[in-house]
């Protein structure tokens, strides 16, 4: 498209932090060390995971760059930045989260396909743009509809990325129009990330931040949106990122029989640790995330050395200063809260394990075994490192 094109090599990637852990090259895939996440609320850029499908989208002319708008609407247009610039800017704190989050941790179940991410494909941001409800007003689609007079559903985002997956075509996902045109969904397109202009690899000059939904669905380097009847068909939407049970595999699945999965379940881990880690006796200091899909806050985050016979509470924040109260609205309903509490360690071998309770009393599941499928996502199991005593920093 005018402005912005999807190159047919990697000779032209930006540069990227070198602490980040590289899980695939081309296309770049990328998380940060897992204490990193905890170092702050508000995850910085160059911190933020990175997954992408082909090489990262050249701007050539940013003021010829324009994203068309077609399909069950009475007006079709082309959008330019400006335009989009024009409307109300919002500033919406957001955590994304790759559907693959904590993929090794399942891979040593059964085997899994899929990009081996650690607990670290995830991060908070504060995004600003544009409310996609008010972009689609201006196309004369009111707020809180549910299908346009021709029938339109469903508004579908496809990137200039373009991917194998897709034979060569471009990436794109679609969302139900009723949450699109929902202005309390926050659904953005966005074109700063934590206060700059978004950089190249996540979405320069415009992308769709799908809040409390996996981060398949929110689309990179737009090309265009389409109001259609039905969800999108995209390879991403009917054949990946669908909840199987472990009893399905490569030879009996059938990816009609599931709908594409949108938010995500309730999630924790513990950063502060690897999996395998020396400490002296004593107090040691255990400290991660907790998420949840849909808006939901996080009750409560509870920690366990005896296997999960009992438990102790840990303290959960957001925002610095301010006391963290589920759901309220002092809080931001689509972030992740960071969990910190204190351990006394003195055995020999310790398993210390994190789970979150959301505010819908979703918990998250015991075993890993139990939420094991095919394509590794959803692993949701409650996380757990081991510590040895030793000679150690902590």
């Amino acid at each position: 498209m005018p402005g912005i094109r999807g190159p047919s090599d990697y000779s032209q990637e930006p540069s990227r932090d070198p602490s980040l852990k590289i899980n695939a090259k081309e296309p770049f895939n990328a998380e940060p060390p897992r204490s990193a996440l905890v170092s702050s609320y508000v995850t910085p850029v160059h911190l933020f995971y990175k997954r992408n499908h082909g090489p990262i989208p050249i701007i050539d002319h940013i003021d010829n760059y324009s994203v068309s708008v077609t399909g069950l609407i009475d007006n079709p247009t082309k959008l330019f930045i400006k335009d989009i610039m024009s409307l109300p800017k919002y500033n919406v704190t957001a955590t994304l989260q790759c559907a693959g989050n904590r993929r090794t941790a399942m891979s040593k179940v059964r085997n899994v396909r899929g990009v081996g991410w650690d607990v670290s494909a995830i991060g908070n941001a504060v995004w600003g743009g544009a409310k996609l409800a008010d972009v689609l007003e201006l196309l004369g689609i009111p707020k809180l509809t549910s299908s346009t007079g021709l029938g339109g559903r469903h508004v579908e985002f496809v990137s200039v990325d373009r991917c194998k997956e897709e034979n060569g075509g471009p990436y794109k996902a679609s969302i139900p129009l009723n949450q699109a045109t929902n202005p309390e969904a926050d659904v953005l397109l966005a074109y700063e990330m934590n206060g700059e202009i978004l950089n190249r690899d996540h979405g320069y000059p415009l992308r769709l931040v799908v809040p409390g939904v996996i981060g398949a669905r929110s689309v990179k380097w737009l090309d265009s949106i389409n109001v259609i009847a039905e969800e999108c068909q995209g390879f991403f939407m009917q054949k990946d990122y669908k909840m199987f049970p472990p009893s399905v595999n490569w030879d009996n699945i059938d990816w009609s029989s599931r709908r594409p999965q949108m938010d995500f379940p309730v999630q924790s881990a513990i950063c502060s640790l690897e999996d395998v880690q020396m400490v002296k006796p004593g107090k040691v200091s255990i400290k991660g995330y907790a998420v949840s899909g849909g808006g939901r806050g996080i009750e409560r985050v509870d920690i366990s050395m005896d296997g999960g016979k009992s438990w102790v509470e840990a303290s959960r924040t957001q925002k610095p200063g301010k006391d963290y109260i589920s759901e309220h609205n002092s809080s931001d309903k689509w972030a992740w809260v960071l969990f910190e509490a204190t351990i006394d360690v003195s055995q020999s071998t310790t398993e210390v394990i994190a789970k979150a309770v959301d505010s819908a009393a979703n918990v998250q599941p015991e075993n890993v075994e139990s939420v094991w499928n095919l394509r590794g996502v959803l692993n949701t199991s409650w996380h757990r490192v081991l510590l040895r005593l030793g000679h150690s920093n902590l």
